[in-house]
Formats: C-alpha cells, structure tokens, sequence
C-alpha cells in the first residue's frame, strides 16, 4: 500500500483563511443553483397546478428508481446570457437510474415560457446527447416544448438540427430514446417524439403538432381544433405518431419503466464489492484550496480526500515534480490520475505522456486534474524543446481512447489547458471548483502584455502615450477578462458539465465512473507522430 499523509494543519490560519474565501465562493453557488431551480413565475407554476401538471424536476423524481441519485448536468448553462429564459435554460439534464439501469434524462421546463428553446437549452441538448452516444446510455425526453426561440432563431437552428440527427444516430447504435409527452410540442419540439424509438402520449394533455391551429389555418384556410391536429388520441389510434396512450402522468411513468426493463441489458465491466473511505475528510478541502490561485499547493493534499484509503501508487515521483501522476481507486473504481503540481516543464509533459499510454495499455480511464499557469517560457526552455514536449502531450491526450474525466480546482491557461484534457478534447466529463479561472493567461499578464504592444508600436511610431489613459485602460481590461475566466463564465458558457462545491468531488467522480464503466473500456496503443 502506499498510503499519502496529509502535511496541512487544520488550525492553521491559512487553512481557516482558505476556507472563509472558499465559503463564499460556495455561497454564491449555492445562490445560483436555488434561482436556476425556479422553473418559472408563480403564475405559470400556478397555471400549472390547476391542470394538475408535475414541474420538470418532479417528473424526473417520479420517474427514477427511489432514493437513487442524480446527476444533474449544466445547471448554470446560460447564466450570463442576456436574451436567454433564465439559469440553465428550459430544460433540466442529467444521469439517474430507471429500473436499475443509466438513463440520460432531460425534462423540458414548461412553466419557463412553455418550455420554448433558448441557446442555452440548445447547447445542453447537444452536450446530452454527446454524453449519451459516448456512455451508450438510453434517452429519456420528458416532453413539454414550443419549439425554438423564434427571436434566437439563427443561434438554434443548426443545433436544433444536429439534436434530431443525434437521436437517429444512437438510435442506429441501438441506444433507444423515449419520449414521454405531457403537453404542448410545437413545431421543432414535435420531432423529438416524431424521431424517438418509443413515445409516450398523455391522454386528453399531449399535443404534438408542425404547426397549431392558427398557423394551419392562416396557410391552408382549414380550421381544427388540436385535439384534431396532434392530440395524444389522434396520434394513438390515427396517425401512429404514439406508441403509447397513457391515462395520466403517473401511468406515463409506468409505461416508461416497463420499456426500459425490456431494453437490451447494460454489461458493466467492474461493480465494486468493497469500497473504502479516504482517510482524511473531503470536507477539510474547503480549507486546502488556496484563496488566491496565485499560491500553490501539493495537489496530494487534495487526492488523500477523494482516493479510497488515501492509498496512491504514484508514478515516477522524482521526476518531473510539477505533474502528479499515479494509479488509485475512486469508489471502487480503478482510475489513473494526471494532477497539475505549477507549470508544466518538459519533464513533466513527457511523464504524463508515458502515463497516458500504460493508462491505454492498461485499459484504464484517467482523471486530470489541473492547476497550471502551462507551459514554461524562455529561452532555455525552448532550446530544451518545450514547445515539441508539450505537442507530444497533446498528442497523447488527444489520441487517448481510455475515457477522460477532468476536474479544474485552480488556474488552467493556456496550451497547459489543452494538454490537460479541457473542454475542447472531449472528456467525458469535466467539473469546476468555484474559485477556478480558465482562459489564454491570467487577466493580469495578458493585460501587461497588451500594455507592452501598445508602448512598442507607439515607440516606432514617434507617438507618445497617455499614461492616465493607459493606466485606466489596463484596469479595465484586466476587470473585463478577470469576469471572463471565471467559473460561471465557463459554466455559462457550457465549457464544463457543471460548478461543485470541492467536499462533492469524491461522489460526483465515483458516479461518472459507475457511468464510465456502463460499457467495457478499451484503450489504444496507436498515436500521432512524435516530433522527437
């Protein structure tokens, strides 16, 4: 065994420092996650309650097996879009278990606008239906929609698009989607159900239509009612459109299940027998994490708190120091993990690349954590050939086939974000702590570097500069970008699958793991060429 101790003391004051700074930033979220859980104005919630409807997160706590979790995804997607419905769109997305098996599950938000899409619910539906293709997890729409946002039309319409296409692409690798109807689905919402495997109509409530009433009636002059256009009858014993005619919505449920449980059966590769705790409280991380990104820290201090039994084979330990690599179990799955100790030196760029293949030799997914300014700089550094180094790693990472799950707990610039599995090599999953900043550098240097340019140009010119002017500028540029590195501008923004509080690290991996191990994992010995 090689169990890692912890060096932090718990009393000290920069650990009760730490943890007021992380308080807050947990404050915030904690804030934003209530305001996204509000699925509409007491009006529309009202309106809801008379027809006797379930709001969406209800539906998915109905359908789920009891007291099982879930996973909820891209809760923030959308929070800094000024023309959107509200903190994360008009649906709510995520990972539960129905009749014991992984389920992808989006519930469309009705009392928000009738469950009409923005951007933001556009892009979450992309990002599910990548995650159900890449997990081979079922799909489950719970079906309340308008359609597209006519106002964001020329935002949506290529997703809306590439969301039908996914659903017949799983549907080809026999990952099946059903479609529960409860209401209204207009226009681009009826082909949800129109392109499912199986569909789900709620008797006297669903109406699935191209076009309602009005419209039909000002381009063709017929005149119907929506019972006779799309009505969940009509579509049952008329057009074909329902597999099923459900009585209301529990029965809705039901029908569900029973079609999931004759669905072809999911093959785990490992179920855990015996799972065994860290040996140091993950709640102690709120303390751990630096207040300032600026300082660093030893990112073992964070892996005795989500390993189980703190127990850690690390790999090549003596060499390049700046990247943490090793082997460990997280809820009793088998995971390598790739953690950021500072910058990246060519040492560490090449220990992780070897890392990355055994990972792949050994069938095994890896976890990467990071914490990195990038690359380093200099003169010397790019005689030793950092720029060919830190290729070759994103070479690996981006020629891996082991699943990837990141997890970004500081500061992550730069080409160090790409060669550290971010947001554009497609990890399966990817987190943020609070306090995390992710951009090309930090505010602050790019600011200095524009400052530079500026004064160089003007130089060659004979120009001579405003320094008042130029003070105020820089100021603003780094306010601009510091907001614009932020978390919530990358959850906004849907660069991560979600913000966590850093005590929820252990069970949000242990469940993107059981996810992960859904299906047999399989890695790859072939890579790009290494520039040597």
């Amino acid at each position: 065994m090689a169990i890692l101790k912890s060096k932090i003391k718990t009393d000290s004051s920069n650990f009760k420092a730490n943890t007021i700074e992380m308080g807050k930033q947990i404050d915030i979220l904690k804030d934003l996650l209530r305001k996204s859980r509000i699925e509409g104005t007491d009006a529309s919630i009202k309106k809801a309650r008379e027809r006797k409807k379930f709001l969406a997160r209800e539906r998915i706590e109905l359908l789920i097996d009891r007291d099982s979790p879930f996973l909820e995804l891209s809760p923030l997607a959308g929070l800094n879009h000024n023309s959107g419905f509200g903190i994360g769109g008009t649906n709510v997305c995520g990972i539960g278990f129905v009749e014991q098996r992984l389920c992808l599950i989006q519930s469309n938000v009705g009392t928000r606008k009738g469950g009409s899409v923005d951007y933001a619910t556009s892009l979450k539906g992309l990002r599910a239906a990548q995650i159900a293709k890449e997990n081979k997890l079922p799909t489950i729409n719970l079906v309340e929609s308008g359609g597209v946002n006519l106002n964001d039309q020329d935002k949506i319409f290529n997703n809306a698009g590439a969301t039908f296409r996914e659903i017949t692409k799983r549907s080809k690798l026999g990952l099946s989607t059903i479609s529960l109807v409860f209401g209204n689905a207009t226009a681009g919402g009826a082909y949800v159900p129109g392109m499912s495997d199986y569909t789900v109509f709620q008797k006297n409530k669903a109406k699935v239509f191209l076009a309602g009433p009005p419209l039909v009636k000002m381009a063709t002059t017929e005149v119907s009612t929506e019972e006779e256009l799309g009505g969940a009858e009509m579509h049952s014993s008329i057009s074909g459109v329902s597999d099923y005619l459900a009585e209301d919505e529990f029965d809705a449920f039901r029908i569900a299940r029973e079609i999931i449980k004759y669905l072809p059966q999911q093959n785990p590769s490992l179920i855990p027998k015996k799972v065994l705790s860290p040996r140091y409280s993950v709640e102690e991380l709120n303390g751990i994490i630096p207040a300032n990104p600026k300082i660093s820290f030893d990112v073992r201090e964070l892996l005795t708190r989500v390993i189980d039994d703190s127990d850690f084979a690390e790999f090549k330990k003596e060499y390049g120091k700046t990247m943490v690599t090793g082997w460990c179990k997280i809820h009793g799955y088998p995971i390598g993990i790739i953690a950021n100790n500072g910058v990246i030196f060519s040492e560490a760029a090449n220990k992780a690349c070897q890392f990355i293949q055994l990972a792949n030799r050994n069938n095994t997914p890896i976890l990467f954590i990071h914490n990195t300014t990038g690359f380093i700089v200099g003169k010397k550094y790019e005689e030793g050939g950092i720029i060919k180094n830190g290729a070759k790693l994103i070479n690996v990472v981006s020629n891996s086939e082991v699943p990837h799950l990141s997890l970004m707990i500081g500061s992550s610039f730069g080409a160090g974000n790409y060669a550290m599995n971010g947001r554009s090599y497609n990890p399966r999953f990817l987190f943020s702590y609070p306090n995390s900043k992710l951009g090309v550098m930090g505010s602050e240097q790019l600011a200095g570097v524009m400052e530079i340019i500026k004064n160089n140009a003007a130089k060659k010119k004979g120009v001579k500069l405003d320094k008042s002017k130029m003070d105020q500028e820089k100021r603003a540029l780094i306010e601009m970008m510091s907001k614009k590195q932020t978390a919530w501008h990358s959850s906004s923004e849907m660069w991560d699958d979600g913000v966590i509080e850093p005590s929820e690290t252990r069970n949000y991996l242990g469940f993107c793991l059981a996810v992960i191990h859904n299906q047999k994992i399989k890695g790859t010995g072939s890579f790009g060429v290494f520039r040597m």
